[in-house]
């Protein structure tokens, strides 16, 4: 059944998203934040700011008012940077459909989000906002799929997680396509946890990557080393705060995930963890408070930065002990020398 759906962000993953569903045959908006960024996308049905090269639907329409996107819809997937989101959340609270409770909601939204209780969840920090009716069944939507090879129908698979099975089959229906693959799921802690934490571990791993032309003792064996190391803090991690599925974290949700940040060349976070060798991106900020303050400065938003100072609250509050991520903070706090991450291996064994 054709069904009204509004993206809410038009990032590249956002409009990948959106372009999908179109593709689908549903009634799609995109919302852009900017004005004259909705209206190039409209004009040349293409955002090529975010996703060039990349033709969208003519159905596809591209707005810049929130209070359009998100009236009259079947559905709303927010697509908004972490730490953006709930900006975005508590402005579509005075719209009467969300009063209501009308659309079925879902994220795609990657990280973790500071609350007056603590770090919570994206889901769980936007539950705590909407009207009480959303509340466990809302959906979260992750999984390998950099938006550069969505765009181009590259065989995809995601999952599609909710405590409402019916409202994740429903999200599913609406995205699965020849070349996209989505699977439910009932443990949306497990699968959010991984989503955010991947980004921390694909930080290392660009370090990594970097130093393998500087150090010697960097090679292929390091980085399969930090990669186990890596997916064991991530299914710690999701454990403690209370994943419900262990082989979430072998699925493409954990695993899958984790290995396309580390590996593709699209991965912004592997990009980042490489500039800070190769660049010294990280040299004018004197804190990682200050580098997320001046976020706008690098050029793009590695997602991985705000959830390494979130999940390193989390990582003190319970005394747990992940080395991957409490030397990755301690680098972008500047604690540490990158070349430091090489030595820090061994306290692995």
């Amino acid at each position: 059944m054709r069904q009204r759906i509004s993206v809410l962000g038009a990032g590249a993953y956002g409009t990948a998203i959106a372009r999908t569903l179109a593709r689908n045959n549903h009634e799609v908006t995109l919302w852009s934040y900017n004005e004259a960024h909705a209206a190039r996308i409209s004009e040349k049905n293409e955002n090529i700011s975010r996703l060039p090269g990349i033709p969208l639907p003519d159905t596809l329409r591209a707005v810049s008012s929130l209070e359009v996107a998100c009236i009259g819809r079947d559905a709303l997937i927010f697509a908004v940077p972490s730490l953006y989101l709930m900006d975005i959340v508590r402005q579509v609270l005075g719209f009467e459909d969300i009063i209501e409770s009308i659309p079925r909601i879902a994220a795609v939204t990657k990280g973790f989000i500071p609350g007056k209780r603590g770090i919570q969840f994206v889901l769980e920090a936007m539950e705590s906002y909407l009207p009480g009716a959303y509340k466990n069944h809302l959906v979260y939507i992750s999984g390998p799929s950099h938006a550069e090879e969505m765009g181009r129908d590259m065989l995809t698979g995601l999952i599609s997680a909710s405590a409402d099975p019916k409202n994740a089959l429903y999200f599913r229906n609406l995205l699965k396509s020849p070349s996209l693959m989505v699977f439910p799921s009932l443990d949306i802690i497990g699968v959010q946890v991984s989503a955010a934490a991947k980004n921390i571990i694909a930080i290392a791993f660009g370090i990594l990557d970097a130093l393998k032309g500087i150090n010697s003792q960097v090679g292929d064996n390091t980085e399969s080393l930090l990669f186990a190391a890596g997916l064991n803090e991530i299914q710690t991690l999701g454990t403690t705060l209370g994943s419900t599925h262990p082989e979430t974290f072998t699925s493409i949700a954990g695993v899958g995930d984790l290995d396309v940040t580390c590996h593709s060349p699209h991965g912004r976070n592997r990009r980042f963890g490489r500039q800070i060798v190769l660049d010294g991106i990280i040299e004018p900020f004197s804190d990682i408070d200050s580098l997320i303050e001046n976020i706008d400065k690098i050029g793009y938003l590695p997602e991985g930065v705000p959830a390494t100072k979130y999940a390193m609250k989390m990582v003190q509050n319970r005394s747990l002990k992940l080395p991957v991520i409490q030397r990755v903070f301690r680098i972008l706090n500047r604690e540490m020398e990158p070349l430091e991450l090489i030595d820090s291996f061994r306290s692995f064994n």
